[in-house]
């Protein structure tokens, strides 16, 4: 059985005295995507900005492809293929499209294969071909969320932290969203989805896990936390 890509092994991590999470553990397998569902303030933002060392963990320990990333600084987390599209998008608004793709491959240093990824992302949101020259700010809601995926894809993840992606968007959008997300695992990479649609997010993982309070309550395969009568009570609207 092939080893784990993603180990989080029961770290603790919050914002001073405040424990957002409390002994979580999750494990992500080399191209799967996985689920994290729950209630607002239920610690799934914070899990991922442990991962991606953007919030220290206070205890426990993240390994990536074997290796302790615990204590590493964010930037190097990106260069050993770890990326992250936060929750709000994040993207550079005085930035115009093209810029905020090449930010993207701040660790790469082959230009003519980022120009090539560059075209594969306008492939997949040919908005974004349209509006290269555009200022990030300036895009409407859909295509910034466009934009703040493709800016994560150039960095060529292995594994890929998405932050509510179709938070506030038109049912189109995130259809497209939900597309791209869904072909990712096709391209080798490994995905973990914090996403309020859990309806949608159980529907496209292969595992899951349910968060609340800090902790990890339920786990399971993506279809089995989608059938769990707590799962469909508290976050389907089927109760």
């Amino acid at each position: 059985m092939e080893p784990p890509l993603l180990e989080v092994d029961a770290i603790e991590a919050g914002y001073g005295p405040i424990r957002a999470i409390d002994k979580v553990s999750i494990e992500v397998a080399p191209g799967e995507l996985v689920a994290i569902i729950g209630a607002n303030g239920a610690g799934k933002t914070t899990l991922l900005m442990a991962i991606s060392g953007v919030v220290p963990t206070q205890s426990g320990e993240v390994r990536f492809a074997g290796r302790s990333i615990t204590s590493l600084p964010p930037h190097e987390i990106v260069r050993l293929g770890v990326c992250h599209a936060p929750e709000g998008r994040r993207i550079f608004p005085r930035l115009t499209v093209l810029e905020n793709l090449e930010l993207g491959g701040f660790t790469r240093n082959d230009r003519p294969e980022m120009r090539r990824d560059i075209d594969e992302i306008c492939g997949l949101f040919p908005v974004l071909g349209s509006r290269m020259n555009q200022f990030g700010g300036t895009l409407s809601g859909g295509e910034q969320q466009m934009l703040a995926l493709g800016r994560a894809l150039i960095g060529r993840p292995k594994l890929l932290l998405l932050d509510e992606p179709s938070l506030g968007l038109a049912p189109l959008v995130v259809a497209k969203i939900f597309e791209v997300i869904a072909g990712l695992s096709q391209r080798g990479i490994a995905v973990v989805l914090v996403e309020q649609n859990a309806r949608a997010a159980l529907k496209l993982a292969s595992r899951g896990y349910v968060l609340e309070t800090g902790r990890v309550t339920l786990t399971g395969s993506g279809r089995e936390l989608a059938g769990d009568h707590r799962v469909r009570d508290a976050y389907l609207g089927e109760g």
